[in-house]
């Protein structure tokens, strides 16, 4: 059992995550999304999770465990073309986690995925948490547009909400 790791969880409040992530900076994000989501086809979710809860804690739940659970219960899973992508920020552990649908299989390495998430925890750890997300939004979208070109005309065909879900 990390004792650190369960206190931050503990002391981590929504308060916190008010400060780090007001109300212009999840709409800052939002634009992101918007935005990125015209150069590429892909689709893009972005939450932010403040703490676990204890049991998770002591039964050594890791960001990625609960970033797949996200994944799927925010339906990222279920774009038409596999292509969507969850960025989780866990907030209490400091970790961004990542998760793709299997429309990227092959074609995205988890070292690129892992390249956009330290980008985003270098800039958080500076207390960039504005810049940090739209900068890891970007840099994803940039991914994703390698891949899944924009559809006809630039329209974007939202499968999944632009606004960030908080957790």
């Amino acid at each position: 059992m990390d004792w650190r790791r369960a206190f931050r969880h503990l002391f981590t409040t929504r308060r916190k995550l008010a400060a780090l992530f007001p109300a212009q900076t999840l709409e800052a994000i939002e634009r992101a999304v918007t935005a990125s989501e015209l150069t590429h086809s892909g689709e893009i979710r972005f939450a932010i999770e403040v703490d676990l809860e204890p049991a998770e804690i002591f039964a050594g739940k890791s960001p990625r465990q609960r970033a797949l659970e996200i994944f799927a219960g925010l339906g990222v899973w279920d774009t038409e073309a596999n292509n969507g992508i969850l960025i989780f920020v866990l907030l209490a552990d400091r970790d961004v986690e990542i998760v793709a649908d299997r429309g990227f299989n092959g074609r995205v390495s988890a070292q690129e995925w892992a390249a956009v998430c330290h980008t985003m925890e270098e800039q958080f750890r500076t207390g960039h948490y504005e810049r940090g997300a739209v900068e890891g939004v970007l840099e994803a979208g940039r991914l994703l547009a390698r891949h899944y070109p924009p559809l006809p005309d630039g329209r974007d065909e939202d499968e999944l909400p632009n606004r960030p879900a908080l957790l």
